[in-house]
């Protein structure tokens, strides 16, 4: 793993990385955890809001795939994380929380699951941060480091729930 690609890439692929990768990890933590509706999970959801459309609108200056003039599919994603982001923002604000928790799961899984796993494939600048180069245990190290405390959290959670009294 080396971070070398990632610091010549443009500037617009820096901020994009920096203000997602966070986005992942506090969008994972407010999807899982019990939370809802408290100070902290408003405070960590306006964040996480932030971040997206600060990834979303970066975004929209990368241009490394072209498929015409300069954009492609995944700026179409990028504008419907943004209006997804202010929709799911109102319907919170109507107190629709069937549908701000219903588009909130379908940003994150569209937005950073699916969309971030592209940036995995071969010759994509994400891949040569993270795979090449890398050994078995850094790969094996750095799921575990990804994954590891949201199966921790969910973990947690499962416990609390069949301790509760019904």
């Amino acid at each position: 793993m080396t971070l070398e690609p990632l610091l010549a890439a443009p500037l617009a692929v820096q901020i994009h990385v920096a203000t997602v990768l966070p986005a992942a990890v506090i969008g994972a933590f407010l999807l899982l955890w019990r939370g809802k509706g408290t100070p902290t999970h408003r405070f960590l959801g306006k964040t996480w809001v932030v971040l997206m459309i600060a990834s979303s609108l970066s975004s929209l200056f990368i241009h490394e795939l072209n498929v015409w003039r300069g954009f492609s599919p995944i700026h179409i994603l990028s504008l419907v994380t943004i209006l997804g982001c202010l929709y799911a923002v109102r319907a919170a604000m109507r107190g629709d929380i069937r549908a701000h928790r219903r588009t909130m799961t379908q940003i994150y899984v569209g937005g950073i699951l699916i969309a971030g796993g592209f940036t995995l494939a071969p010759y994509r600048i994400m891949n040569r941060v993270v795979i090449e180069g890398s050994t078995a245990w850094q790969l094996v190290l750095l799921t575990s480091l990804v994954f590891g405390p949201w199966l921790v959290l969910h973990w947690a959670q499962r416990r609390t729930r069949r301790a509760r009294p019904a």
